[in-house]
This record gives structure tokens, C-alpha cells and sequence, in this order.
């Protein structure tokens, strides 16, 4: 049986190769998205260069709608990165209220499938790089995943915890490394495979 996968995140789910100045991407064997199809599934990759985790009414709402009438048996989501850059004071634990707020809403709405199953995916740590230059930044990334793994047992979703994954970064300090996205690639598929037998 073919397992569909829609994956919702950001330019790390993209496939985001920041060596390019135009958003260009890794080409498609590298990426983690395009890997896991040699694996059995098939693959929706809906990654955005920049998302964050939704947060207005408005954002929440038409990502909900959007995700909604995706065709998808399990439903990834990794997001909290460009959160945590974007915060004065970074915070995991406001990531997590963030995160849990969307993940609620979608899990409440109308038109979404109860049988589809979500696993929320904490990003691996960033690291000091050239767009990343606080230590408070990394501190907060890496509390991510006990944050959200909090969050998922609340929710009783799946969780994967991708910083126990050996995930390379570039030089950024906030993306994957072509072997990052092999090792990410290798690392959901173990997770999926436990909890998606």
C-alpha cells in the first residue's frame, strides 16, 4: 500500500539550498520530501520559504482550509524556526502555545478527516551561523522538542524529535546540509515507520 504524506512546513520542507540568492532549491533526489518516496511513500511537499507557524484568525483559518482538502493519510508538521528568529526574546514554551493553538484549531474543524493522523516534528537545534548570532536563539531551539513533545501528548498526536536525528546545517546555522537531508530523510522514516506501521 502506497502511505500519502503531506508534509507542511518550512524551507527546510521546501528543500531550501542557501547557497542560492534566489530561493533556489536542492535539486529533487536531494531532498528529504523526494527521498522518502524511495522509501513507500508518497509524497505532498507543501514547505514555504519563510512560514511560521500560524497565528492570526485569518492564518490559522486558510491554512486549515488548505490542509483540509489535501488527500493525505498523515499530515507532518515542522515549524517553529523563523518563530524563534523572528522573537525579540526568543521562547520555545510561546512556540509551543502557538503550535498548539493551530494544531487545536485544525483537529476541531469541520472539514478535517478525523481518521488522518498528525505527526509534529520539532526542528533540529539551530546553530551560530550567519543567520544565527545569539546564543539565546539556540538555547530556545533547543528546547523546542521537549516543549512541543509536551504539546503532542496533550493533543494525542504523534511526535518526532529531529535532534536526535544527526541533521547536518549549512553555514547558516538554520539549514539542511545535503547530507542533513539524507539524514532527515532517514530519520522520519524510522519515526513514521513506528508510528504508521
Amino acid at each position: 500500500m502506497c502511505r500519502r504524506l503531506l508534509c507542511y512546513g518550512d524551507s527546510n520542507t521546501y528543500g531550501y539550498d542557501p547557497r542560492s540568492f534566489l530561493s533556489g532549491r536542492y535539486p529533487e533526489p536531494i531532498r528529504w520530501t523526494s527521498l522518502l518516496g524511495k522509501n513507500g511513500w508518497q509524497v505532498c511537499n507543501r514547505g514555504e520559504n519563510g512560514r511560521s507557524i500560524p497565528r492570526s484568525g485569518r492564518e490559522i483559518d486558510m491554512a486549515i482550509q488548505s490542509l483540509c482538502h489535501e488527500d493525505a493519510d498523515i499530515l507532518t508538521v515542522m515549524l517553529g524556526s523563523n518563530d524563534l528568529l523572528q522573537m525579540p526574546s526568543p521562547s520555545a514554551q510561546k512556540c509551543a502555545d502557538r503550535m498548539e493553538r493551530f494544531l487545536t484549531a485544525l483537529l476541531h474543524a469541520d472539514d478535517w478527516e478525523k481518521s488522518r493522523r498528525i505527526l509534529l516534528i520539532a526542528p533540529p537545534p539551530m546553530a551560530l551561523g550567519a543567520w544565527v548570532q545569539g546564543e539565546q536563539t539556540i538555547d530556545a531551539s533547543r528546547r523546542l522538542a521537549e516543549c512541543y513533545g509536551n504539546t503532542a501528548r496533550r493533543l494525542a498526536i504523534g511526535f518526532a524529535d529531529a535532534g536526535s536525528w544527526g541533521i547536518g546545517l549549512t553555514f547558516d546555522g538554520v539549514h539542511f546540509s545535503e547530507a542533513g537531508h539524507l539524514a532527515f530523510a532517514e530519520g522520519i522514516h524510522q519515526a513514521l515507520s513506528e508510528f504508521f506501521p
